[in-house]
C-alpha cells in the first residue's frame, strides 16, 4: 500500500519539477512510462521538491 502512494506521489512530483509548462510530443504511453520510473526512482528528491514548488506558489 505505500509503495502505490508513493509511486502515486513520484508520477505527481515528477510532473511538477520535469514537465511543468513544457510541451512534450511523444505517444501518451511513453511520457506515462516515463513519469512512472522517474516517480519510482527518483520519488526521494522529487517529492519534496514539489511540495516546496507548491508551497512557495511557483
Amino acid at each position: 500500500m505505500l509503495f502505490i502512494i508513493y509511486a502515486v506521489l513520484g508520477y505527481w512530483a515528477t510532473g511538477v519539477v520535469l514537465y511543468e509548462n513544457k510541451v512534450i510530443i511523444t505517444t501518451w504511453s511513453n511520457l506515462f512510462t516515463r513519469k512512472v520510473l522517474y516517480g519510482i526512482l527518483l520519488g526521494w528528491l522529487f517529492i519534496p521538491i514539489a511540495i516546496i514548488k507548491r508551497l512557495a506558489g511557483k
